[in-house]
Order: C-alpha cells, then sequence, then structure tokens
C-alpha cells in the first residue's frame, strides 16, 4: 500500500478538523492458530480517522519469545502492538518482519532495535532510497499520529529460508510483484501462510510499485506451497487457504486485460478509471478507489506499448 496524491490531499484537509492529539490505537488480537493471532487493519485506505493502521499484523508466540509479522504505520501503533505481544507471549519481542516497503507495514519498526528487525535485502535498500520519501507523506496525511516516528531501517538482511526460535521453526519465502522485494512466511507447526501484500482479500488490491507478471509468479508459489490458513495484507484471515490467493489472481488478471481493451479503445485516464468492474469483485472493499490508482500507476505504461510513436518517412 501506498499514498496517491488524492489520499494526501484529503488528509491535509482532515487534519484542520483532528483534535490537538489522536487517539490510541486499539490493538485487537484473534487467535487464529496454535500461538498465533491475527490483528486485523482497516479495509479502508491510508486517512487520519484509522491512523493509518490498515495492514493486516500477526504475533507469533515462540519459546524464545514473540515475533512480530509487520510492525504498522507508526512507533505509537508499533508500541501498543509490542505491549500486546509480550503480554500474548508472555515473553520479550524478539523478532520482527517487515514484508516489504509501503509504510503501512513498517514504518513502526522505529520502536524496535534495529538489530530484531529483519526485512530482505531488496526492502532495506528500497527503505533507504524511498523511505524517507513515504514518512514525510505520512506526517503530511495522519500528523500528531505519526509523532515520534522517524525513518529507520531493518538492522537484518534475510539471507536463510528458514529461522528458529527456541524450536519454533519458521520459514521465510522470498518473492516478488506487489514490490521489488515481498517477503512471504510460513509457520509449519499452524500450516499458516502470512503472505504480506502479495496476497489481498475482499478488499482491492493496491498496485504503486507492481509488476503484475511476476505478481502472478508469486501468487503461483504461494498456492503451490502446502499450508492452511493464509493472512492477506489486507482484508479478512482466509481460513481455507486459497480463496484470498485465487482473489487476487483473478484481480490483477481483470486489471491488466481491462486497462489494456482500455487503451486500445481510446479511453483517456479518467475514463479508464470509470469502466465497469465486474459482479464478481462487488463485495471488494475499495475496488473503485483502487482501481482508479492503478490507472495512474499501470496506464502510462501500457500507452507506451500500445501506441508507440510512429515517424513518418522523411
Amino acid at each position: 500500500m501506498i499514498l496517491s496524491r488524492r489520499t494526501l490531499l484529503g488528509g491535509v484537509a482532515a487534519l484542520a478538523a483532528m483534535p490537538a492529539r489522536a487517539a490510541d490505537y486499539a490493538i485487537r488480537p484473534e487467535a487464529i492458530g496454535d500461538g498465533v493471532w491475527l490483528v486485523r487493519g482497516a479495509d479502508e485506505p491510508i486517512a487520519a480517522d484509522n491512523g493509518g493502521a490498515i495492514a493486516n499484523i500477526a504475533i507469533i508466540a515462540t519459546p524464545a519469545g514473540a515475533v512480530l509479522w509487520e510492525c504498522g504505520p507508526s512507533v505509537r501503533y508499533a508500541r501498543a502492538l509490542r505491549q500486546m505481544a509480550e503480554q500474548l507471549a508472555g515473553k520479550p519481542v524478539v523478532r520482527v518482519y517487515v514484508s516489504h516497503l509501503h509504510p503501512d507495514h513498517g514504518l513502526g519498526l522505529a520502536a524496535f532495535d534495529p538489530a530484531i528487525v529483519a526485512a530482505l535485502p531488496g526492502t532495506i535498500d528500497a527503505l533507504r532510497a524511498e523511505g524517507q520519501g513515504y514518512a514525510d507523506g505520512m506526517y503530511r496525511l495522519l500528523g500528531d499520529w505519526m509523532r515520534g516516528t522517524d525513518l529507520r531501517l531493518p538492522g537484518r538482511a534475510i539471507a536463510t529460508a528458514e529461522e528458529t526460535f527456541g524450536g519454533r521453526t519458521l520459514r521465510l519465502l522470498a518473492l516478488s510483484g506487489h514490490s521489488a522485494a515481498d517477503l512471504a512466511l510460513l509457520d509449519p507447526q499452524t500450516g499458516l501462510l502470512l503472505g504480506g501484500d502479495l496476497v489481498f482479500h475482499d478488499r482491492a488490491p493496491s498496485t504503486p510499485t507492481a509488476d503484475l507478471a511476476q505478481w502472478r509468479a508469486g501468487l503461483d508459489r504461494l498456492k503451490a506451497l502446502p499450508h492452511g490458513g493464509v493472512v492477506p495484507g489486507h482484508g479478512p484471515f482466509d481460513a481455507g487457504g486459497m480463496a484470498a490467493i485465487d482473489q487476487t489472481r483473478d484481480w490483477i488478471d481483470w486489471l491488466e486485460a481491462a486497462l489494456t481493451q482500455a487503451v486500445r479503445d481510446g479511453l483517456d485516464m479518467v475514463e479508464a478509471g470509470e469502466i465497469a468492474i465486474p459482479d464478481r469483485f462487488a463485495g471488494m472493499a475499495a475496488a473503485r478507489y483502487e482501481l482508479q490508482r492503478s490507472v495512474s500507476h499501470l496506464y502510462p505504461g501500457l500507452e507506451a506499448r500500445l501506441l508507440p510513436r510512429v515517424d513518418g518517412a522523411g
């Protein structure tokens, strides 16, 4: 997930109506497996009334301590999350995984010692190059929610396929597609798959840094992996383990085909953002919003490929 210009401008307007200090974040864990809890994000765009807490978070209790999957949009959120995780696990947080570069998933890492925060090398590189811009945008949008949040980089580059914490082994998958570096995690003890933003469920996928071909390949790998339920980056828990993966693939396949046809039909970007969305996506949160954002992300490249410049003979 990433901020759009329209979202930022709307946030600036919303700040004028905000109280001097934002309310506290509510961390409400839901048990989804043996020693695993889900903290659901709001199925909405990043906005002042949700404090940017829109990404799903997972807490895993291990004999060595609590493991966090994502750490949210701000240091205030991450501190509340850490308190809850340590209460559930009965031990300190020993590892924080950040799945990719987008700010709703990882800006909260400023609440932790960077030495325990792990991400793929590509994610660390992307945060180094682009993270300050994301942080600045979140401040403009969310105001006091972001107080004390400074950009910090994960201190641990993931270079292994698994990590073990006191006997509980977690498998790590280095993929891409939603971004240039997307981490997924499989907990063999429960069979739960944590998909990050490679997987959305009943919430339209976002595409600001997407490579759709790589995204399809990543989804194919996740689907082929023996697993149980799936925690998507956004949207409700998929207890069956396949619906969210299939739905995400269906959306990005439809999206690319629909925007390709829109270019061929000569639609401009405004018109393309108003095309009909199939009935099978009617229950998806933020569908029109993400379609219009995806037009801004993908349309220029499609136009360049499908409508190449043709010079006349001199």
